[in-house]
């Protein structure tokens, strides 16, 4: 098996890609080792440089704290990838999917839908995710995780882009923040 890794827009975050799925359903962040069992995700958060794990359908992307170099740790992440594929496991990750929230409105509703449809396939190219958190008074309020989360060029995607796409398809959308 051989792991591919691909720069992202965060320098911080390195997208590595194992050629099977990683995901079977939903992303998912994790920032703490104690917030899973998975022998994997486990592995990969106690490297020491390592701040957090993305998973997305097929990647993991990894962030890193500045005092590292990718040089230190980049080889030892796809060693534990690759051990663990080579296990016979199919995926990292087999959760149910993600069920939007049947207390949404009709305005949250079609914002999910935009950011599903139209947003999250751009950020998790470059190794991230977007999540929706709430709409009041105007203002619709995201989180970015993965690559996205620290990114320096996240706050011009976040407002130039999902901003503009949103208020572009609901009038009633005024604004985009991340929490």
């Amino acid at each position: 098996m051989f792991v591919q890794t691909e720069i992202t827009p965060n320098p911080n975050s390195l997208k590595f890609l194992p050629g099977k799925i990683v995901s079977n359903n939903g992303s998912f962040e994790i920032t703490k080792k104690d917030e899973v069992k998975n022998e994997l995700i486990k592995n990969l958060i106690s490297v020491k440089g390592v701040e957090g794990i993305f998973l997305g359908k097929d990647f993991i992307s990894v962030n890193k704290y500045d005092n590292i170099s990718w040089d230190e740790i980049k080889h030892i992440i796809i060693s534990f990838i690759n051990d663990f594929y080579s296990g016979g496991k199919q995926f990292v990750i087999d959760k149910s999917p993600f069920e939007i929230d049947e207390n949404l409105g009709e305005i949250e509703t079609k914002i999910v839908k935009i950011l599903d449809q139209k947003i999250k396939p751009a950020v998790a190219r470059d190794g991230g995710d977007i999540k929706f958190k709430g709409f009041k008074d105007g203002v619709v309020t995201v989180q970015l995780q993965g690559s996205c989360s620290g990114c320096p060029s996240s706050t011009i995607t976040l407002k130039q882009g999902v901003q503009n796409l949103l208020c572009h398809y609901l009038p009633e959308v005024k604004e985009v923040i991340a929490v």
